[in-house]
Formats: structure tokens, C-alpha cells, sequence
């Protein structure tokens, strides 16, 4: 019966020590897993314009035409061709698409999602260095905790029961999901 007592406590101490990550990567993970329908890190907002017809030359000159009559005084970080009818021309946090010679501007300003960028950089292990061990030390909790966890409850509603069963039911549906889907 002492390592019952010992289990539940380890199980307790740390699932409190990784509650406050498990909430972190259990949001970014939600967000992420839908980047197919949205950009979990970033805000795109599309506006667009038109200038009139831009004359032809050499790239930083089109760029000073264009960024003039739109009224934005910041320099760009570079302006380039992508064929013969379209400049790129790019600033700090936006992008400007330009049809040329007709003068149709598409103006995507681009800004981090507060929060959700930060969630995502931790849990998509970005940083690297230092949080690699803690992401690692992290992964090695849960395990404790599924491990734990296991033995917690004794006899029905344990392993000798329905629990059994659902460890299984953990065990053979992502296995399942790896059959069928590759």
C-alpha cells in the first residue's frame, strides 16, 4: 500500500508543476492544428487600391512612384520584379503587390497574433537552445503522469476493470488512425 501513497503523490506534485504548460501547448496545440483554415500566428489584413497608371523602369524607381502616391514615407526593405506586369515591393510588417502599368495595389499588412504567436513559438519549440530541455523535461512529466495515473485508481474502475479497457481504447486509436490514414 506505500506505493500506492507514493504514485498519488508523485501523480499529484506533478500534475501541478506541469499544469501551467499543459493549458500553454493544449491552446497553441488547438490553434495549430487548424492552420489549414487560419494563421495561427499572424493577422493578415488585404486592402486594395489603385493609383493609376505607373510608368515603366527599374524597380527602386517604380517603388518611390508607387510608395509616394500612397502616401508612406518609410523606405522599403526591397522592391522586386515578378514579371513584366507586377512589382513586390516590401516594408517593415506589410507587403505591397503592384499591377503595372494599370496601378492596382494590393496592401497586406501583416501583425502578430498577441499571445497566440508567443503560445506558438514555445510550443512549436522555435527558440530551440534552453527550451528544448524544458519541452523535453515537460514530455518526460507526462509520461510520469500517464504512467502514475495508470495505477491510481485499484480494482473496478482501475486496470482490473473498465480501465483497462480504456487504455487500450488510448493505446489502439491513434494506431488505428496511422493504419487507415498513411
Amino acid at each position: 500500500m506505500r506505493w500506492r501513497r507514493a504514485i498519488v503523490a508523485i501523480h499529484r506534485d506533478v500534475g501541478y508543476l506541469v499544469a501551467g504548460l499543459t493549458v500553454v501547448y493544449a491552446i497553441s496545440g488547438i490553434a495549430v492544428n487548424h492552420v489549414a483554415d487560419w494563421n495561427p500566428n499572424y493577422v493578415i489584413r488585404t486592402v486594395e487600391r489603385h493609383i493609376g497608371d505607373v510608368p515603366e523602369g527599374p524597380a527602386p524607381v517604380v517603388a518611390a512612384t508607387v510608395l509616394e502616391r500612397l502616401g508612406i514615407d518609410e523606405a522599403p526593405t526591397s522592391a522586386v520584379r515578378m514579371g513584366p506586369g507586377e512589382l513586390r515591393i516590401f516594408l517593415d510588417g506589410r507587403s505591397l503587390k503592384v499591377t503595372l502599368p494599370g496601378g492596382r495595389v494590393v496592401d497586406e499588412i501583416v501583425r502578430r497574433r498577441p499571445v497566440l504567436f508567443q503560445l506558438n513559438f514555445l510550443h512549436l519549440n522555435h527558440g530551440k537552445g534552453i527550451w528544448t530541455l524544458v519541452a523535453d523535461l515537460y514530455a518526460a512529466a507526462l509520461l510520469a503522469l500517464a504512467l502514475t495515473g495508470i495505477f491510481i485508481v485499484p480494482g473496478r474502475k482501475g486496470l482490473g476493470g473498465r480501465g483497462r479497457w480504456l487504455l487500450l481504447a488510448g493505446i489502439v486509436l491513434p494506431l488505428l488512425y496511422v493504419i487507415l490514414a498513411t
